[in-house]
Parts: structure tokens; sequence; C-alpha cells
């Protein structure tokens, strides 16, 4: 696909333009802001057009199978965005392994939404680090972020080269300025940002807080669809790439790198965000959680949340996933003789959810919009007691689970609290008391229900 727009990045004078998208999950994209400045027929002219440079950014090794890689043809090469570096801290912003002795990640947990403080907060001064799994200097597990954002990044940009990042906002717009193109980010919407992207957010509507998956392992794919086949779920016209668009501006600006878990800026002269042309198939996506079209059983019984699974970062064992990205937003339940919420359960992947907006039906109390819960690996959990005793008794004619939306971020590893997670967000204490009620109903009378 060859998409031309003319359209500029935001300016510092607040100049406002219309981000455009190419559908596809991926594909392998063609896009110029310019017209003529993407080479034809060949990835590395000579000389290439409008003296522009080309550089390749890619996301595999060059042996993989399929390899994920961008060309890219810029105002200056990448090597005139960096510079000498120093290390910096960002206390709350985290990586694994991130283990502390005086906190306790063995447990089911939940936290009401960390508030907003008052404070003027950044993407990266604003990102709040809950749990963290794996290594992340050995490129396994993940860790998830709340996000608090008041300001704007001005003059100041940002890439990670630990890991691809799954945005998930719960209130407030904002802005993904890319090298490769903008995407504009609202509630109900996700982000996927690749490794060593850099990019500069802006708040559009503040403040704004979501939920970010960190995920060090491999990138994220559409989950295999077996017996399912090829409709339904999350469809692969629905994530949108952006189209090129770029700056050519002088001012004196920063790039922080995440590197193996710690911090480097380094200063520049001018914007990083000079990418003119572009194809390939390593690019930034979006995608609206309310095109999801989720599938489930039809006569009776409740079958594994796997099929809510949205997107999914493979692990190296079959079966089990680095990560696995869980919707669960509005759908009709129709099961006969069938207890309809979640079961009861413990399994191997440890389950961090978080609640974008509505009420969660198996937790009709207390699991609140920007609210988070974790249900660490090999812990039982499921349905409160009033949860029970309402599907229990329920009279089962088709009803439809409306206006609610959450999500897990479910990963093979077991996830860590951090200090912040476990001293600092608004933990609640009593969480684990919501099966305390739950009756013993047994007294060896057959038949009885």
């Amino acid at each position: 696909m060859n998409v031309q727009d003319k359209a500029e990045l935001t300016k510092a004078d607040g100049k406002t333009v219309t981000p455009g998208y190419m559908p596809g999950f991926g594909n392998d994209f063609e896009t110029e802001a310019l017209p003529g400045a993407l080479p034809q027929g060949m990835n590395s002219p000579q000389k290439c057009n409008y003296g522009l440079y080309g550089e390749q950014l890619s996301g595999t090794a060059f042996t993989d199978v399929r390899p994920e890689r961008t060309w890219c043809y810029r105002i200056r090469p990448s090597v005139k965005h960096s510079h000498r570096y120093e290390k910096i801290d960002l206390p709350h912003f985290r990586s694994a392994p991130d283990i502390h002795p005086d906190v306790t990640s063995l447990g089911q947990y939940r936290w009401d939404p960390v508030p907003h403080s008052g404070d003027k907060l950044t993407w990266l001064t604003g990102m709040r680090t809950m749990t963290t799994a794996g290594d992340v200097n050995t490129q396994v597990g993940m860790a998830s972020h709340i996000y608090l954002v008041t300001e704007s990044m001005v003059d100041d940009y940002f890439f990670s080269a630990d890991s691809e990042l799954l945005v998930v906002p719960q209130e407030g717009r904002l802005r993904f300025a890319t090298e490769l193109g903008i995407i504009d980010l609202e509630p109900k919407e996700i982000a996927i940002l690749p490794r060593g992207l850099v990019y500069r957010v802006e708040v559009l509507d503040g403040p704004a807080r979501g939920f970010v998956c960190e995920n060090y392992g491999q990138k994220f794919e559409l989950p295999g669809r077996g017996p399912i086949g090829a409709n339904c779920m999350a469809n692969p016209r629905d994530f949108k790439a952006p189209v090129a668009a770029f700056e050519d501006r002088e001012a004196a600006s920063t790039v922080t790198v995440k590197w193996c878990g710690q911090f480097h800026r380094t200063e520049i002269a001018q914007s990083p965000l000079d990418v003119v042309a572009w194809h390939g198939n390593y690019a930034p996506y979006k995608y609206d959680l309310r095109t999801y079209c989720p599938v489930g059983a039809i006569l009776f019984d409740h079958p594994d949340p796997s099929i809510f699974t949205v997107l999914t970062a493979p692990g190296g064992q079959a079966g089990v996933a680095n990560i696995d990205f869980v919707l669960f937003r509005e759908r009709w339940m129709v099961m006969e003789d069938t207890f309809r919420p979640p079961w009861y359960h413990k399994n191997i992947m440890s389950e961090l959810m978080g609640n974008i907006y509505g009420e969660y039906d198996a937790k009709p109390q207390g699991f609140v919009p920007g609210g988070v819960s974790l249900h660490n690996m090999m812990l039982p959990h499921g349905p409160d007691r009033e949860a029970f005793e309402k599907a229990s008794n329920a009279n089962l004619g088709p009803d439809k689970l409306d206006d609610t939306m959450s999500f897990m971020f479910e990963t093979r590893f077991p996830q860590h609290l951090t200090r912040f997670a476990g001293k600092e967000a608004p933990l609640q204490e009593d969480y684990i008391d919501v099966w305390k009620s739950l009756e013993k109903k047994f007294d060896g009378t057959p038949g009885k229900k």
C-alpha cells in the first residue's frame, strides 16, 4: 500500500494535524510524506531523493524465518540523534528482576485506582511500575505499569531498547508522535510501540491514566485461531499503522533510552522524528478494542478465558505464553444450566487484571475502573460470594453483559510486586476477605444442589 500524507508532526507552536493510518497487522507497508521520497525497486540507492539517508530498523535477527524490519529514509541518520549518555534515575519505572525482601508477592491482591497527585508528570516521570516478571537482561518476562500523565513531553524523546510497550488508556487522550508517524490514543483503544522506536508523548486531553504491559520477550502477535477459523476475535484489518510524517526542526532536545533496566539521557540539537518515508513490517499500531469480536459457548459450560485473547507474545514453550493480552468486553451469555461467571481456579499463569470501565461480572464490588488486581501463579481465586450466589440462582435466560471492559496481562512467570505496589499504591487490605463468607453447603444429602 502506498499512502502519501504531507501532514507534519505537531510543531512546538501547537499546530494541529490529523493522523492517517494504514490497515493490517504484520503487513509490509510503504508510505511517504513527500512525493518520490520512497525508493522503488530497491532499498539502498547510491543517493536517496531529497538528500535523505537510508537506514534500517530491525526488530528481529537478520536470519529470522520472517525478519521484521523497516527501511527509513530520514533527514539525518540516527547516529546524529545519539551522543554521549549519562545515567539518570526514574525511581518508579522498574524492571525485572525487582524483588524486595520486605514486600510479599505471594497473595491475592487488588488496588484502587492510583490517584493523580497534582504533580506535573510526563510519560516518563509519571510511570508507576506495579509488577515485574522474568529478567529484562535475558529478554524474557514482562512488567506492568500504571501511567499518570499531565504534561506533554517538549523537545524530549524516549525509546526502550528493552521492550515493546502495550498501552491501554483508561482516562484522557494521548498523542504518540513517533519516528514512523502519529498515533492518537483514547480509552477503549490500545497502542503497540515496538522496541527501539523513538517517540514523544503529548497530552491531548488530561489528566491521563492507563495501563502499560512492557514485553521483554518475543513480539506480540495474533493468536492462532485453530477451529475458530478466519473470523472473530481480533481481525488483522482493524490494526492501524501510521502514515509517514516528519519534523525538520532545529531545537535543543533530549533523548532518554531504557537499556537493561537503566535509563540514560543524551542531548542533541534537533528533533529525531525526521523520517520522511518508510517501508517495512516493523511499525507501531493502534487497535480499537470495540472491534474485538468475542466468541463463546452457545449451549453449556464456560470456556477458558483464552478464547478472549487479543494478542499473544510466545514464550518458547508450546502453549505457555510469555504474555497473553486478554479482553473481557460486552457480550451475550446464553449457556444453559451453567455457572456463567469465571469458575474458581488456580493455574500456571499469573493474572494481572485492569478495569477500563464498568463492572466485572466475577467481582461486582470493589474492582472499579482504573483498578488493578493480581492473582499470582498457582494461587486460587474466583467469584466472591455475591457473584457466586447471584450466578448460582439466576434465571438463565439470554443475558447481555453490558457496560463492561476489563483486560488481563497474563504471563507464565510469577509477578513480583514492586515497592510502589506493596507500600505506596492504594492496596485494598481487605480484598482477601471477599471469599471469607463463602459457606459450606455440603451436608451429604444425595441429589442436593
